[in-house]
């Protein structure tokens, strides 16, 4: 698929729907992300959909309509089904014929006929509830940010925070697929093993630095034989969409486990992503260059190119934002940090090329995560490990609320948007968890129903 800007991308052609013409919201006609979706409390079978001003397109009734042509429709169809996996198999045609179709149905100068009829295909935002958009087969995680790296390297070596290896290529870990949910779910506080300050044994209980990692997800579109690799230069064409992605992190047990195999229990009980996948093609406008920093070494060959170079960088503006139960009403929210993602030290598609050369098969639908995303200053930083400096520095939300880690009924949420003169600004939505108690649940509660009551009720109460 071409990375280049087209008529989809003109910020000049408004909707017909005035709610995706107002400044400042996150789905514009020039974003149109995808989701599935349902009706709340109903219990209609979930369908995909395209997020517009504040109303979701039902492209399961836009399937039924007479008006569209025949490529359209056949993406419509298998865009329509409770995943994106159907659409995203049909490849880039089909994708881009979707987005330009859909492009033309809501833009100003449809007809009045058109207009009435796909007003009937519209649900209110706030009546919808959504779920996983993509099914999951694998999860990757980076490790590409180097003020990340810096910044909670420095905790454990001080003379030598970032690994050699870190400098020549994309670092990265396999994660767990099935924890991977759709944001707005409850994140039950991990137990595990971790070291005693005194020494000795290691203390089993919950985790007592839980903490968050502000990152972006990467859906796969096109996957590669096994045996074959990505080539830098076609990397980015590979991806079908992207989203953002909290990779939830239980410090206390990571440090402990890491060595010598990297993480395991501290990673693999919560990856949350937002329910909307912006496409690759409605992030074209906010595409940049690349250029390898001048004090560092250049690339080995095989992660460099053209087309790297040229756009291989997303400045996409990222916010976390910290919910808490105390303090004044007025002033539980508050935003930890704010950063771009174009400080990252590595490409999407450095991280697809690297992924796949020694002939590991990508796989349509395989979720990659960046990896958190950290800015040059301490205010960039993506984590509550590095805000604090792993709890020497305590966070102070309002006059009666500190943070060193999350603590129970804390809400996080993860804010995503591309904004850029001459444009229009794309949104990614949000990406919301809270954390449930581990005190909720025994060695017995394998029932998925008593489990699921259990975190609905305490929801509750916290909300």
């Amino acid at each position: 698929m071409s990375l280049s800007l087209n008529h989809t991308h003109d910020s000049t052609t408004k909707s017909w729907l005035a709610s995706a013409n107002q400044s400042g919201q996150d789905f514009s006609l020039q974003n149109l992300p995808l989701g599935v979706f349902r009706r709340v409390g109903s219990q209609e079978p979930f369908r995909g959909g395209v997020a517009i001003g504040d109303q979701v397109l039902d492209l399961r009734a836009l399937g039924n309509w007479s008006g569209l042509d025949s490529t359209a429709h056949t993406a419509v169809l298998a865009a329509s089904l409770p995943a994106l996996n159907p659409l995203m198999e049909l490849g880039p045609n089909a994708w881009r014929s979707l987005r330009h179709c859909i492009f033309g149905l809501m833009s100003a100068s449809a007809s009045q006929n058109t207009q009435e009829a796909l007003r009937q295909f519209l649900v209110p935002m706030d009546v919808v509830e959504l779920t996983m958009p993509v099914k999951v087969g694998n999860y990757t995680d980076f490790y590409t940010s180097l003020h990340h790296a810096h910044n909670v390297g420095k905790l454990v070596r001080p003379d030598s925070p970032v690994t050699p290896n870190f400098h020549w290529m994309p670092i990265a870990y396999h994660g767990r697929a099935s924890s991977v949910d759709v944001g707005g779910q409850g994140i039950t506080r991990p137990m595990g093993q971790r070291l005693n300050a005194a020494g000795g044994a290691p203390s089993f209980g919950p985790c007592e630095r839980l903490d968050y990692e502000l990152e972006l997800g990467i859906y796969i579109g096109k996957g590669n034989s096994r045996g074959t690799r990505i080539a830098a230069a076609d990397a980015d064409s590979h991806v079908f969409g992207m989203c953002l992605l909290n990779d939830w992190s239980a410090r206390d047990i990571q440090f402990w486990e890491a060595v010598p195999l990297g993480p395991f229990l501290a990673k693999n009980f919560a990856t949350s992503v937002s329910p909307w996948v912006v496409t690759a093609e409605a992030l074209v406008p906010f595409r940049k260059q690349w250029q390898p920093s001048p004090d560092r070494p250049a690339p080995l060959p095989y992660l460099d190119s053209a087309q790297t170079r040229t756009s291989g960088v997303l400045d996409i503006q990222l916010e976390v934002w910290l919910t808490t139960n105390s303090g004044a009403p007025s002033s539980r929210t508050s935003r930890l940090s704010h950063t771009s993602f174009s400080h990252q030290h590595w490409t999407v598609g450095q991280m697809i090329t690297h992924h796949t050369v020694g002939g590991c098969n990508l796989e349509i639908g395989d979720l990659v995560g960046t990896g958190t995303v950290s800015g040059p200053t301490p205010e960039e930083a993506g984590a509550l490990i590095e805000l604090t400096e792993a709890g020497k520095r305590p966070i102070r939300i309002d006059a009666q609320t500190v943070r060193t880690f999350l603590e129970d009924g804390d809400e996080v949420t993860l804010k995503g948007w591309c904004d850029r003169s001459g444009f229009a600004r794309i949104g990614f939505g949000e990406c919301r968890g809270v954390v449930l108690p581990s005190s909720q649940f025994t060695d017995t509660d394998t029932d998925t129903d008593k489990v699921d009551a259990s975190k609905e009720v305490y929801l509750e109460k916290t909300n």
